[in-house]
């Protein structure tokens, strides 16, 4: 395993920190509310940042989300990349790739998916000939669905569909999270569809299993980015303020706890790598993902809870930006699926037995 980054990935994930770090400030996220960041989204679009993830892979995507998790910045980078290009280039037949590809480059295609773990599985129903299938049923929370013209959709049997967002039959309906994600509640009242691949050459379910895969791996990244900023902003805090005539960060109690708030997110880092350079080089990385996810899930909620703890009174402010990490933090966990559920995902899929 070699997770050096190539010139091509270092290069859009320096190019992906100057544009957060200059355009996501907190004075600027403080005026968003639950809202995307459109001129930011135009902006990254415009630099080719979206587009480039067709060469620098899931591991550039990952490497450019962390910047994008350092600030917390509102935009559907994770989602979009995870569930539309990459799942379009990887599952979609010639035809919808040529059709999907240059608006999910460009940003004017905005893709977001419905897809959970195993004890969040939505019931959507798949109707009609794959042709002309339509979709029924309900999930309840869609990360950036608000903003989404592509929706990637499972069915009961782990199918994947591709349904417009403003098509006859969807309906979208804002839901509050932890954090601002303009989430919504998806609902499917029997809603054209078309299968991912085609309806002669759909992609069996396991395809389900590999995006679902992909997209934990890129919000893992994210999450190492949410708790480095936590991390950074914790550390700045610690040795500026002073307790008793002496800076917080020579009290041991500090230092053990941020130090054990920096090994969690290294853990969560290089599973992230990890498993996006596996996927990037063609192995099988399914219990990578879920490993990756675990560590995000389990890790990245207590970096961000020492974050909030070392700020003091200071952390429980809900407009100070180390509150922003928290609450992010938290949703991506949500979001992720709870440690002890991935777990068992993982444990059934290592003990599997091998099949012929």
């Amino acid at each position: 395993m070699d997770f050096t980054p190539t010139q091509g990935q270092r290069a859009a994930a320096a190019l992906a920190a100057e544009i957060f770090g200059d355009r996501s400030t907190p004075q600027r996220l403080a005026g968003l509310g639950g809202a995307v960041d459109a001129e930011l989204w135009k902006t990254l679009c415009a630099a080719g940042l979206p587009g480039a993830v067709a060469e620098t892979g899931l591991l550039g995507l990952v490497l450019m989300l962390e910047e994008q998790g350092r600030t917390t910045a509102q935009v559907p980078f994770a989602a979009s990349c995870a569930y539309g290009l990459l799942a379009v280039e990887a599952h979609g037949n010639a035809e919808q790739r040529a059709r999907l590809l240059p608006g999910l480059e460009d940003g004017t295609e905005v893709a977001t998916g419905a897809l959970a773990g195993v004890s969040g599985r939505p019931r959507v129903v798949a109707a009609g000939p794959p042709d002309a299938a339509r979709l029924t049923g309900t999930v309840p929370v869609v990360p950036w669905l608000c903003g989404a013209t592509l929706l990637l959709v499972p069915d009961a049997g782990r199918r994947l569909w591709l349904v417009r967002a403003d098509a006859p039959g969807v309906g979208v309906e804002p839901v509050a999270t932890t954090a601002p994600w303009s989430a919504g509640r998806l609902t499917l009242r029997d809603a054209p569809a078309e299968p991912l691949g085609g309806a002669a050459d759909a992609p069996p379910p396991a395809a389900h299993d590999e995006v679902l895969g992909t997209a934990r791996t890129a919000f893992a990244g994210l999450q190492a980015g949410v708790c480095a900023g936590a991390l950074a902003r914790t550390v700045a805090h610690t040795t500026t303020r002073e307790q008793f005539g002496r800076p917080l960060a020579a009290n041991q109690g500090v230092q053990l706890r941020a130090a054990e708030a920096y090994m969690d997110t290294e853990a969560i880092r290089v599973t992230a790598y990890e498993a996006a350079w596996r996927r990037d080089a063609g192995l099988d990385a399914a219990a990578h993902a879920l490993t990756a996810a675990w560590w995000a899930s389990e890790a990245g909620k207590r970096v961000v809870h020492t974050g909030q703890h070392l700020h003091g009174g200071l952390g429980a402010d809900l407009d100070h930006p180390v509150h922003r990490h928290f609450l992010w933090g938290r949703q991506l966990d949500a979001y992720l699926g709870a440690g002890a559920e991935l777990l068992e995902e993982l444990g059934a899929l290592l003990t599997k037995e091998p099949q012929g």
